[in-house]
Formats: structure tokens, sequence, C-alpha cells
């Protein structure tokens, strides 16, 4: 009797698993094996072989060889970094090709500190940047950083306090000044942490939006906006921020639900006796009420249309009654008080219905002279003493609990006030028309496609943009006003002082004083300009702009594609006639390992310079760059620590490449190792099996990944390397170049076995680069070969020779040696035991190979074209057609006593068997008991009847066996 084993038999799927391998993050479609390298007894002279070539990777006093680190030293990179940029790495240039890749980093904030979101967009740029220099493609990332009006001017007013001092003792001229010293001595702490990262940027044009010359753009492209009517004054509704006495921009509002008040007040209808019921979480601000809304289909309500209202404490001022369709006759009590000055809806429905506009209001937050009595208390305060007053005046219904949409300040945390402000605005909508015909003409692609829709719909309903800010650090308006003047209707656009005083005194005369704007603008107007004004704009005269503009690449965070992308479309379109790069490329949030977004008052932030000291910058690199495009990303420790384990197999794979090479005083060695050529079929295909299989998939993985490099697929090109090195290359090719190098009596063999070791982990550390830039430059300064530098060596060729055919034997060979190790596991058989085994297969292939990695011995392994004789006493394995082998099960196993052992455990499987039916036969446990036990229940009981039959199988083979033998 044969116990025959196919591939696809449950005896091949018992767990051979190893804890250290598992990835979380790398859902692959191929088939690891784990095979751990084989604890040979390497030679002593193969150890000292190599001593020179790991004094050569060290002459820069930078690298350091495996031969002498048992792992990566994750010290080593800020020195590697050096390096590479003292050398002048990070500068474009022309030698290899003419077409460039251009990305303008985003500028983070000069006050930053380094959080997962830099560390995500260093990551993917850097990655993009890598590939296309390997790629011979002239390179620049130019980087910079933000003033953050808002943000600098806080952090400089605190500094300042605590020496005692407030901003508003300071004239100016003075304040800047200090500002200027803060940056001066903090503004490079961001910089530096980008450069831990590993980001090959070209330090050297790095720019600083309030730089002389982007400060001239910024003044420029406000003075030809002007010019066209583009930019214009007026007094509109904003988000007002009371402590930093300054409108923000929607950008720097952020929305947190939090538990409130919805308070229901009596508004009298003037003339009646009825009363309608108002219910509003902001009674405050019903002195800024211009009317009482209520839906023109509410019948509770239709009667009062057209009548007045009296609104409350305010000495009987009168409101219309008014029917609007946007009313929700569910919310509250479903009439709505319209307070436009203080309310964004509200504005644009007053304005629609032309219906005055009341603000009640200090730019301080407290009430003004409309609130009357009220008039100097803060907004909070006015609300209780308001509610008080209307309780004793009877006008108060009640309050309940109400969870409030509350708008914050980003910056200081206050509740942002919609308030009334002369302002200065940009007209939006001709600008807008041209950013969404380019989306549409295919001009510009945004990655992932689906942003597209939120992109136009932004666009197509894009409100006028609030540029002016009330503060002292940022780009002063360049407006003059006409002391005496008009400051609405006389005023001056101009470059600067002396050229403002110029056009004063050719219009109103030599005697006129004049006085600038106090505002600056908006952080993200001169943001909008950064692709152009980084690059000589408006000199379009200046060598980087005719060499890099328009750029290539914008990557960023998809949160923030209307405040910036978007403005930096519409903005490159106008002052450029050009869309300012080809790509946008948006990237998700990064959470934590429960998917939740990271936050101090969560406590689960993760900071990535304590990551990189722990796991090193590659393995966090790997994590972050595996996500999808416009995907968040879940982060965790787990995930960090799988690819800290995947930097180490790099490490080891590096270091027992180079303890195989060939001594570099053996010339006729290298000789052979440089005559393998892998570029020709040929010779490709004169390789033994291993050996052509592991080149050829090499091959094919060097056409998918580039293809996925060039359509901005990282993830996947990620999964694919991390696959072939892992499982082709460490756990399959490595072992079983063992077989030459340490067994086969052939020199030829042996040299080709070290060509193809040294040319594939080459090659894959050529493909890893761009992602592991650190672990990948210090081993290929390790390698034998010209010393030319990993981040400028060229990419490697595509469409080199790959022969599917090898491919699909050394797969079945793989399938053979996998269901021999399966059969050893299933019969416990002594890892150190060498085992028997008759191979039936149309020719001899690589015994020694077999031998090695299956643990058989050499000298009893039997090629045939048919069954042994003693086929009926053999576990018979079927790894393919025309594939199979026989182990002698005498050779594995103790027969008598591995029946013994099954017959006590199908004994007590069938116990379990019985229990698990018993239970499912009571109709009082399937009728009571959970669905999901019962379920589960009915799992085990299969499961188990299955095991149970497997298992008489095998028991019966056995006694069979032990029959025949007697």
């Amino acid at each position: 009797m044969t116990l025959q084993m196919t591939l696809s038999s449950p005896f091949l799927l018992s767990s051979c698993s190893s804890a250290h391998r598992l990835n979380p993050l790398l859902f692959s479609k191929r088939r690891h094996c784990p095979i751990k390298f084989s604890h040979f007894p390497f030679p002593l002279l193969t150890k000292l072989r190599f001593l020179t070539v790991a004094a050569a990777a060290t002459e820069h006093g930078v690298f350091t060889s495996p031969e002498n680190a048992k792992s990566f030293d994750f010290s080593s990179e800020e020195r590697i970094y050096n390096w590479w940029e003292s050398q002048g790495f990070f500068k474009p240039t022309f030698d290899r090709g003419s077409d460039p890749f251009v990305v303008s980093m985003p500028p983070p904030n000069v006050t930053g500190s380094l959080h997962m979101g830099h560390a995500m967009f260093v990551t993917l740029e850097d990655i993009m940047v890598r590939y296309n220099r390997m790629k011979g493609r002239p390179t620049l990332w130019l980087p910079g950083t933000d003033h953050a009006g808002i943000a600098t001017q806080l952090v400089v007013e605190k500094m300042l306090a605590s020496e005692g001092i407030k901003r508003t003792d300071l004239s100016r001229d003075e304040f800047t000044k200090r500002v200027w010293e803060w940056k001066e001595k903090y503004g490079g702490t961001i910089t530096n942490q980008i450069k831990r990262l590993g980001a090959s940027c070209d330090w050297t044009r790095e720019r600083f939006t309030l730089d002389e010359q982007l400060s001239q753009s910024v003044i420029e492209a406000f003075i030809k906006l002007h010019e066209k009517g583009l930019i214009y004054q007026g007094s509109y509704l904003v988000n007002w921020s009371p402590n930093l006495q300054t409108a923000v921009s929607d950008l720097e509002v952020e929305y947190s639900e939090e538990p409130g008040t919805l308070y229901h007040i009596k508004y009298r209808v003037a003339g009646q006796s009825d009363f309608l019921t108002v219910a509003t979480t902001r009674p405050e601000t019903l002195f800024g009420d211009v009317a009482i809304a209520v839906n023109p289909k509410d019948d509770r309500y239709s009667k009062f249309i057209g009548k007045m209202a009296i609104v409350p404490m305010t000495y009987g001022r009168h409101v219309p009654i008014i029917a609007d369709r946007h009313v929700d006759k569910d919310f509250g009590t479903g009439v709505l008080k319209i307070s436009p000055g203080h309310d964004h809806n509200d504005y644009y429905l007053a304005r629609k219905l032309g219906l005055p506009i009341l603000n009640v209001m200090n730019k301080d937050g407290t009430l003004n002279e409309v609130a009357g009595l009220y008039c100097g208390l803060d907004r909070f305060e006015a609300r209780k003493k308001l509610w008080s007053e209307l309780e004793e005046t009877g006008l108060a219904i009640k309050k309940e609990p109400h969870n409030l949409r509350v708008p914050r300040s980003q910056r200081g945390g206050e509740i942002i006030e919609p308030l009334v402000s002369k302002q200065w605005f940009v007209t939006m909508e001709p600008l807008a028309e041209k950013a969404l015909r380019a989306v549409e003409k295919g001009e510009l692609t945004i990655m992932p496609e689906r942003f597209e829709k939120i992109y136009n719909h932004w666009l197509s309903n894009i409100k006028d943009w609030c540029i002016s800010r009330q503060l002292w650090w940022g780009h002063r308006i360049p407006v003059w006003y006409i002391v005496g003047k008009n400051c609405e209707e006389d005023y001056i656009v101009a470059r600067n002082a002396d050229e403002a005083l110029e056009k004063a005194h050719e219009k109103y005369g030599k005697n006129v004083e004049i006085y600038q704007d106090p505002d600056v603008l908006d952080t993200w107007f001169s943001s909008a300009l950064w692709p152009f004004s980084t690059l000589g704009w408006p000199d379009v005269s200046a060598e980087d702009f005719k060499k890099f503009y328009p750029t290539t690449m914008l990557e960023t965070g998809h949160d923030i594609l209307f405040f910036w992308v978007a403005r930096m479309v519409m903005m490159g379109i106008e002052f450029t006639g050009t869309v300012p790069f080809s790509y946008v490329y948006l990237h998700g949030l990064i959470r934590d390992s429960q998917g939740r977004k990271m936050s101090k008052t969560l406590g689960n932030v993760i900071d990535p310079l304590d990551t990189i000291k722990e796991f090193g910058t590659d393995a966090l690199r790997f994590t972050i760059s595996l996500g999808t495009a416009g995907q968040d990303l879940n982060l965790s420790t787990e995930r960090l620590t799988a690819n800290k384990a995947f930097t180490n197999k790099l490490w080891n794979a590096g270091k027992f490449v180079l303890q195989n090479m060939p001594s570099q005083t053996d010339v006729s060695a290298w000789e052979a190792i440089k005559n393998c050529k892998f570029d020709e079929e040929e010779s490709v295909l004169r390789l033994p099996l291993p050996e052509c299989w592991v080149v050829s998939e090499l091959h094919v993985l060097i056409d998918m990944v580039t293809a996925s490099y060039d359509k901005f697929f990282f993830g996947d090109v990620g999964r694919e390397i991390y696959d072939f090195f892992w499982s082709d290359f460490a756990d399959w090719y490595i072992e079983a170049s063992k077989a030459r190098l340490y067994q086969s009596g052939a020199d030829s063999a042996c040299s080709e076995a070290q060509a193809v070791l040294l040319y594939v982990f080459k090659n894959v550390l050529k493909l890893l680069h761009p992602f592991m830039p650190f672990v990948t430059e210090e081993l290929w300064q390790a390698l034998p070969g010209p010393k030319e530098a990993l981040i400028v060596s060229p990419w490697p060729q595509t469409s080199l020779p790959r022969f599917p055919n090898s491919i699909k034997k050394f797969e079945n060979f793989q399938a053979l040696t996998r269901a021999i190790r399966n059969a050893r596991a299933e019969y416990s058989v002594e890892p150190a035991k060498r085992i028997s085994a008759s191979i039936v297969a149309s020719e001899e292939n690589e015994k020694e190979v077999l031998a090695l990695l299956s643990r058989l011995d050499l000298q009893n392994i039997h090629f045939a074209d048919s069954p042994p004789g003693d086929a009926n006493q053999s576990v018979h394995l079927v790894a393919s057609e025309g594939l199979e082998a026989y182990l002698p099960l005498a050779d594995m196993v103790n027969i008598s006593v591995e029946a013994e052992r099954l017959s006590k455990r199908l004994s007590k499987m069938q116990v379990e068997y019985d229990g698990l039916v018993a239970r499912l036969n009571s109709q009082k446990f399937v009728e009571k008991a959970p669905e999901d036990v019962v379920r589960g229940v009915r799992e085990k009981a299969a499961e188990a009847e299955e095991k149970i039959k497997l298992t008489k199988n095998r028991l019966a083979f056995l006694k069979s066996s032990i029959l025949v033998s007697q």
C-alpha cells in the first residue's frame, strides 16, 4: 500500500511558519517557505578571504562592511548622509539625460518639529527622486521652509511673554527683528530632522518664503492680480481669531464635536399674543438678528410669514419673518434666527435676500454698542448673563444638552468667531476655470483619480479668497494709503515705498504723505507661488526657471488638495501660462495601529526620531511607503519590527555573499566571474537550473518593479522586492548555492554560483535603494567592484533574458522539496537525520541541491523513470506531473512505534469528536446557544472528522507496511 501525498493534501499544510519571518504588512501571492540559512561550518579560509574587501569598504571612513559588524549600525546613517551631500550627489546633473525630474518639497513650517506626516512625504518624494536619479534623469528636489505667519508669531510672542514683554510693547520693526533672530537660532531644526530621514534634496537651493527673491515674487503676483482687477478690498464675513486678532484661513480652522447647549427663546410676533420659539446655540448673537426664517412648507408657521417679530432684550426692535426652503423643519423648533454678521450660512442668505448685516462683536471677542447693556462683556460672559435675564423676563423656555460642531483655531485652540471685517480678497472664479480645464485636458494628472472629483467640485463652487492677515510677521501687503484720504477709494499698489511715494506725488501732488497697509498676506498666498518662485520667477530668464520649470511632481497630503494644490495650479497657470507640475500624488494620514488619528490627547503619537533610534530610518521608510496612494496607513510596532528584521536579513545576506567571494588575489576566479554574462541569452541558459531560475526571476522582477515605479505604485514595488529577496533569493537560492560553494568539486560551478550571488544581490540593492537608502549604500560599498556610489549608479536594464521553462522546472523542484520537508515533519523525522529517496523524473537534475535542501542521503538518492520495487512500503509524494518521490517509511520512523502512537492519538481524537457531535445533537444547545458558538462547534466537528479520516488512512498504511515486512 502506498500513501500518496499531493501538494493539495492536508499532510503538506502542517505549520512550517517561522515567527520572525512574518511581516503583517506584506500580502503576497507568492508562497514563502521559511528556510533558515544552514549552519555550515565556514572554513577559516573563507572568513579570511574577504578581509581585504571589507577594508576597501571603509576607505572613506564612512562605511562598515558586514564582515566587520554583526548588524547594520543605525548610527552610521548620518555619516552616510553627510558623505552623499559632500560628494554633491543631491544636485541635478545633465550628464546622462536631458529630461529633468523636478519635485518642489512642500515647505514645512519653520516652527515645525518632525512628525509622521513629514516622514510620509519625505519618504515618498525621496523614493521618486532616488529612482529617477538612478534612471539618469537630471533630478532636482528643491527644499525649503514656510515662514508660517500665525504659528511663528505665536511662538515668538510666547517667548517674549516669558521675558515679561508684550508684542505691543515693541515697535513693528523691533518685533520682526526678534522674530528673525528666533528664526536664525531655531529655524533649522525641521531641516536637520528632514535630513535625518534621508531626504536627498539639493540643499544648496534651499528656500525660505521670506527670502528676498521670494518676497519679490509675492509682491509681483499681488500687483499683477490687482492690475487685472482680481484683487479687491471690502468688508465681508471671515473666520476671526479674537486672541490672535487676525482673520484665519479655512485650513486653520478645525471643527470638533463638543458637548454644548441648545437654548430655546421666545420671539413675540408683533401686534399679536403669539410667539415663535427659536432654538440657538449662541444666544448672544441675537443682538445681530435681522430676520426670522421658517420653511414655507411648514404648516406650523406659514401664517406668520410676512409679519414682524420682536427680538428679545433689544427694546422692541422688529425684524421680518421670512420664508426660506433651506430651513430645516426638523432641527430644533424649525424656526431660524438670521444673524448674518456672525454665521456663514446666514451671511450668504442675507446677501442673497438683500438683508442688512449687523455686527455685535468687537475684534477681541467682546460685545459692542449694538448689544446695548451687554456692551464690553466677553461673548461667553454675555451668553450667561443674557440667559439669566431671559429667564427673569419669561422669554426663556428651556435649555438642553446638544452636541456642537465647534470651530477652533488650529494654532491657538480658541473658538473662532465669524466676523465681518475689512480685508483684501482675490476673485477666484476666473482662475478656477483655467485650473478645471487643466485636469479636463489631461495637462494635470491627480493620483488617486478619485480626488479629481473632489478637486473639480471645490473649484466649481469656489469662493473668493481672503488673503489679508492682521499680523506683523509675513509679507506686508504692497498697498499704501494717502493720509487724509478714504482708504477704500484712494490707495496705491507699488513694489516698494519709493515707488509708492512717486506714484502718490504724480496723482495727489508733492505734499502728500503715505503709509503702508499694516496687514500681511496669508501664508498660503506665498505658498501658492512655491513651484515657480523658488526657481527664479518673475525672472523667466533665470537658469533654474528655464531648466526646471514646469516641475514634474507635486506630492502632498490629500487634506490640502484645495488650500494649497489647487491654488498652486491656479497661480501657476495665471503667472506662467503653464500648469506648474504634471502630476499630483496625494498620500493619506498615518494613524495608530487601531486606525485612530494620532493626537496628544489619546497619547498615541509616534515620534519619527524615536522610531529611527529604535528601528532605523530604513525600516521606518519601508513601513510607511507600502500603503496605497490616498489611503490612510495604520502604523504599528509589529510592522516596524518586521521591517527591522528585513534590514537584518539584507545585512546577513550581504555577509554571506562577501564570505563566499574568492580572494582578491585569485585572478582566475575573478576572471571566471567576469565571464558570466547575464545580459546574453545563451550565457543565462547555460547556467545550472537554480542559477538560471533566480536570474530569470530577477529579470522578471526588474521589469515589474520598473513599471510600478513609473506608475508610482510604490506599495507594489516594495512588496515585490521584499518577496523576491526573502523568498526566492535568501530562502531558496542562497541555500541552493551552498551545494556549489561547499560540496561541488567543479570550480566552474562555484564561480557561477559566486557570480550569480553577486549579480542578483547587487541588483536587489539597486531596486531597493530608493526605499532603504542607508543599508543598501552600506552594503553596496562593501561589495567588490567599482566604488561608484549606489545613489548615482545606473538603474538595472529591463527586458533582460528570462526563461519561463527554467522557472517552471525550478518551481516543480521547490514543490518536491516542500513535499519531502512536510513528510519529514509529519513523521517527526529528526532534523539531522538523512533519509533515502527514489525520484521518478524524466531526467536527473540537481541531486546535490535536493539532498542539501531536503536533508536526503546523497548516496541513496536514486532517479528512475518508474516507481521503485518497495513503493508499497514508501510514502508517495506527487510534486507535479512527471515528478514524484518515494520515501521508504522504515527510513523515517520505527513503524511499530509510530502505529502504536497513532492508535492512541486516534482514540483521543474520536472521544473529542463524539463530544462535539453530542453537543450538536442537543436541540437545547442548538436553539439557545449564540449562533456564532454553534457555528464554531460545527466547524470544530468538521475539522476533527477530517483529521480522524487522515489519521485512519495513515494508520492503515503503517499496519499494511508491518504486514508486508512480516
